[in-house]
């Protein structure tokens, strides 16, 4: 009966349905692993993209080659990007330095109409020249001779305007004097008060360039002596709206602010008072004037989101913020030779002060976080970041020479020095250098029609 039962098994018609068994199994088991295989690795995996992410040296600093755009705008996962035009390579305009020029300014005291009396140096007869043969080089790029044509052409049709206090007025009045060497601006609005408020249009390309004075950017009252209010007010919750009323019509706007936050003032916001800026005889906090600067400038990119997302049909806006530029007085600002160097500071000669590089980091790190909320499709922000190239030019400045042929009559023991503006022609159209760059970078970006 075993031996019955041993050949049995071992008959061909067995080895058939034992191998048909085998197979069935072998399916069984192999078609659920090769159908798990193909989930978890795809046959046609995407190649890793190159700049999905930033080196740690790339992300740890802002500089003016960076343009901040609205996350709003970004692509999102999993949607095709449309295809961009080139854009110019980036570079970081403000590491650089001053080096030697042969050329001659392209505008003088006496060609360009538009300069204030004040930074007219040559007509105020400063003797030297060589502050004006100087340009900034910086170490991974060339910036180019500034061109007045390509400028016109960006503006066209559009409206450029500058915020802010004498800083800002005075890269307008640079610019202006740059343009003019291709189309003279015609005046078509100022106010009575100090030229505080003023419009010029180049009607060849149907430009506007203005002018809007406010030196806390939030609304605020100014000190003034003749009514012996000795400290400034702000109010750190609202925009000053004698700019900001005029948004919706800017297409590029440039804030400068800074300098009249060293004075004294006493801060608000909502109604409580926060505290002051140096004010001994009153029953007020000290606590200085950094955070509320950052306060300041927070509301106020902010508010330039908000108007931008609520006002329908809004087209692309740039926004530019020129970092803090330092003065250079040594001494008393009212003593002959408060600023009396004739050249540029060498690499590694001048240290930057804390309150200077405080006030830049402020600004650059609030335009990278107005960029990081976002704010509506077409907004950008960029930070022109001069902080370093002013620095590096104590030699600029009008000083003495802010009055007419200040020592016709000898060497005075006070006279007024001013080692905060800077001369026209001088240093400060190098700033406007590098704004046509910014400029041209963002024309790539949002603009369909021919680079300038």
């Amino acid at each position: 009966m075993g031996t019955s039962l041993y050949h049995h098994h071992n008959t061909p018609k067995t080895h058939h349905l034992l191998l048909k068994k085998l197979i069935i199994w072998a399916l069984y088991t192999i078609i659920p692993l090769a159908l798990l295989h193909l989930y978890l690795f795809p046959l046609f995996s995407p190649p890793p993209q190159p700049n999905a992410t930033l080196s740690a040296s790339s992300s740890s600093s802002v500089t003016t080659t960076t343009t901040f755009t609205s996350s709003s705008s970004s692509p999102q996962a999993g949607v095709a990007e449309p295809k961009q035009r080139p854009r110019r390579p980036r570079c970081n305009y403000s590491d650089g330095q001053w080096v030697r020029h042969s050329g001659e300014p392209s505008y003088s005291g006496t060609s360009c109409k538009t300069i204030k009396e004040g930074q007219n140096c040559m007509a105020h007869g400063r003797p030297d020249t060589g502050y004006l043969h100087w340009r900034w080089q910086p170490k991974q790029c060339a910036v180019p001779a500034f061109d007045p044509a390509a400028f016109l052409r960006l503006i066209e049709n559009r409206h450029l305007a500058f915020i802010g206090d004498s800083m800002a007025r005075n890269q307008l009045e640079s610019l202006l004097c740059l343009l003019a060497t291709a189309e003279e601006p015609e005046l078509v609005y100022r106010d009575e008060e100090d030229n505080k408020f003023r419009r010029w249009v180049f009607r060849g390309r149907n430009a506007t360039v203005s002018v809007l004075w406010s030196p806390f950017l939030v609304k605020g009252v100014e000190k003034s002596e003749a009514t012996g209010q000795y400290h400034n007010k702000l109010y750190l919750e609202s925009v000053n709206e004698r700019w900001a009323s005029e948004l919706d019509g800017m297409d590029v706007v440039v804030f400068s602010v800074g300098h009249w936050y060293l004075h004294p003032a006493f801060y608000h916001e909502n109604g409580v008072v926060l505290g002051c800026h140096h004010c001994p005889e009153f029953n007020y906090t000290e606590i200085g004037f950094f955070d509320v600067f950052r306060k300041a400038l927070n509301t106020t990119l902010r508010e330039v989101s908000r108007r931008h997302d609520s006002s329908p049909g809004t087209s692309e806006k740039l926004v530019v913020v020129t970092t803090f530029s330092p003065a250079h007085f040594e001494g008393e600002w009212d003593k002959a030779g408060a600023c009396p160097k004739k050249e540029p500071y060498k690499e590694g000669e001048k240290e930057m002060e804390y309150m200077d590089a405080e006030m830049r980091k402020i600004e650059v790190e609030e335009v990278a976080a107005a960029a990081e909320r976002g704010g509506g499709k077409g907004l950008t922000f960029e930070a022109l970041d001069v902080t370093k190239m002013a620095l590096m030019r104590p030699d600029g400045h009008p000083g003495p020479y802010m009055h007419p042929n200040p020592f016709a009559n000898g060497v005075q023991e006070r006279m007024q020095n001013d080692c905060v503006h800077w001369c026209l022609p001088g240093p400060i159209d190098s700033w406007n250098e590098i704004l046509l760059e910014i400029m041209r970078r963002w024309k790539d970006e949002y603009f369909s029609d021919a680079a300038a």
